[in-house]
């Protein structure tokens, strides 16, 4: 009996052999089958939406100029992963600047008080930001995405321990950065 797993990697491998032979409609397949993931590690990386899709569009232009060098046999997602975290990465690199962005909803705040809220999200948002942009993925795409650490070590190209380590370090970072918001009891 196949498992939807396995259905669903037979069904990229058949969108990936088709939009290789030329089928527009198989590679937007891809896209959508493809772009929340996408997105996610572009945002763990940039923390701005604008620069997130910015990321995730040339992410995409590259891997469809470069998808006759893609081996179907292998994880698509994995492959566009790496492309996305590159793109992201590189346009931080061009830009210099860090954004700072709101963080997305999905971000649990560790206090329910709302006139603090607001506060702490954007004490947050600039603690991230001083972060580098690989401890900044790495924390993000584990602790707010719920990527596995193989995961993360898969889309921005290092090793499972590396990126253990840069989750240790980012965590470590973040709590010399916000270490007078700590109460005591």
């Amino acid at each position: 009996m196949a498992s939807p797993i396995n259905d669903a990697r037979a069904s990229e491998r058949e969108l990936v052999r088709a939009a290789q032979a030329g089928s527009q409609e198989a590679f937007a397949g891809l896209v959508r089958m493809h772009q929340r993931r996408a997105y996610a590690v572009a945002r763990a990386i940039v923390l701005s939406h604008e620069d997130a899709e910015d990321a995730v569009q040339d992410a995409f232009l590259h891997a469809y100029k470069a998808l006759d060098r893609f081996i179907p046999d292998q994880s698509f997602g994995a492959w566009l992963n790496r492309i996305v975290s590159n793109a992201a990465l590189d346009l931080v690199r061009r830009k210099k600047v860090r954004d700072a962005d709101a963080l997305p909803e999905t971000v649990a705040l560790p206090f329910r008080d709302p006139a603090v809220a607001g506060e702490l999200r954007d004490r947050l948002t600039v603690a991230l930001g001083r972060l580098s942009p690989r401890q900044r993925a790495v924390i993000v795409m584990h602790d707010v995405q719920g990527f596995t650490h193989g995961e993360i070590g898969s889309a921005l190209g290092i090793p499972e321990g590396t990126a253990r380590s840069d989750l240790h370090h980012a965590r470590a970072a973040l709590r010399r950065l916000l270490q007078d918001l700590r109460t005591t009891p």
